[in-house]
């Protein structure tokens, strides 16, 4: 604040009373003409300073489908959402559980990539987007994969689902088994291809879980999805998902279109490690499922970011443990911790561990013993189990006898 000098106070004369118009006075106003200028001059330096410390982000786009959800994977974070539980038709989106079940089914043993399979008539004559393959004739998994992953094949959905439980509805039944392991609480699947049926269903929700899972599981066989090309029988035919030569970061991972559903699209990308899936349904074009999806992804790659915090073998503290062999014990996560938030507030964030009291022996490795929280301004982002990194067996009669009398006194 200005505060006026002795000299600009006083008068030019010694006599009381407010000062006559001269030198005193203007040297008052050049002064306070002066420090305005200082402090607007401060204040327009601050401003970027004030902008940079809190930059929350803004809304997400306006995107015109029946339901849609962007989420970052590796937190959880949902950063955009509509309609996300609302069970709505999945037309060829269906496959990504489809190849799911495949792809536990290799991991296993039980199929190969080099099985081949004696096409059915059911197959051969399934309705919808193909893969032409031939009744009669003997293809392999692996290109009953491509064919279904990359040209969207009913006739290779079906020839797949038969060859790995017998029939369609037997590996519908197998879809479903995964689902609910998976926590997929709104899905029910009566075929392998989404060809409609009003007990056939899923949500953007539910259908991100199974996509994280591929992601996570088979990460190799996930490098499917970015296959931009398949030929088969001399015929060839382009992936279905055009984002795939629109974006370098996006690597899957499904189109899916009926009457009744729209034009569907799941998407992953990856920039700068941090991954993001987008789930739009019910879009009213080819066109705006992938300009939808686009924009989504943009969203949120350009207004967050999404750090580790801690590691799987991270040791996060080590707590007093009573009546056991040792008097400590370790304590961790069961999982990395990952958050996702406002660019540029990483420094906003607090990380607390909260234990239980008087952790009393025998504990087991894995076993939760508490909850490490995270705040980002006070307000909590995530809260993740902290479990005993070793076990503590029991203690001695004399331990447990000395440690009673002890918590007693504590």
């Amino acid at each position: 604040m200005y505060r006026p000098t002795a000299t600009s106070q006083q008068c030019a004369t010694s006599r009381p009373g407010p000062c006559p118009p001269g030198p005193a006075n203007r040297h008052q106003e050049s002064s306070i003409v002066h420090k305005i200028v200082i402090n607007l001059l401060a204040i327009l330096a601050l401003a970027p300073l004030a902008a940079t410390a809190v930059t929350p982000a803004p809304a997400p786009p306006s995107v015109a489908a029946s339901g849609y959800l962007l989420i970052d994977i590796d937190s959880d974070r949902v950063l955009a959402a509509k309609n996300a539980e609302q069970r709505l038709e999945p037309a060829s989106l269906t496959k990504i559980m489809t190849s799911y079940v495949l792809f536990r089914e290799i991991a296993s043993g039980s199929v190969k990539l080099s099985d081949e399979v004696l096409v059915s008539e059911k197959a051969w004559k399934t309705p919808g987007s193909r893969m032409f393959i031939e009744v009669n004739k003997r293809v392999t998994v692996e290109d009953l994969l491509r064919g279904m992953i990359i040209q969207s094949g009913n006739d290779a959905s079906v020839a797949l689902a038969e060859h790995v439980a017998g029939s369609e509805e037997a590996f519908a039944n197998l879809m479903n088994d995964h689902a609910r392991r998976l926590g997929l609480q709104d899905t029910h699947f009566v075929n392998a291809t989404g060809l409609p049926d009003p007990n056939h269903y899923t949500t953007p929700h539910d259908i991100v879980l199974v996509t994280e899972a591929t992601i996570r599981e088979f990460p190799e066989l996930y490098k499917l999805y970015a296959v931009k090309e398949f030929t088969f029988n001399d015929i060839r035919q382009h992936n279905r998902n055009n984002l795939l030569w629109r974006d370098d970061s996006v690597d899957g991972v499904k189109t899916g279109h009926t009457e009744a559903a729209g034009y569907c699209l799941v998407a992953s990308a990856k920039r700068e490690g941090m991954r993001l899936v987008s789930v739009v349904m019910g879009t009213a074009s080819e066109k705006a499922r992938l300009d939808e999806s686009l924009s989504l992804l943009n969203y949120g790659f350009r207004f967050y970011e999404t750090h580790r915090l801690y590691a799987v073998a991270d040791r996060l503290s080590r707590t007093r443990v009573w009546m056991g062999e040792n008097e400590e014990v370790s304590l961790g996560l069961a999982k990395d911790l990952y958050v996702t938030i406002p660019r540029r507030q990483y420094d906003r964030l607090n990380a607390r561990t909260d234990v239980q009291s008087q952790l009393q022996a025998p504990l087991s490795k894995g076993q939760k013993v508490g909850e490490v929280v995270v705040e980002l301004d006070g307000e909590v982002i995530t809260r993740q189990p902290l479990v005993a990194l070793e076990d503590v067996p029991e203690g001695g009669i004399w331990r447990q006898a000395v440690d009673t009398v002890l918590m007693m006194l504590e």
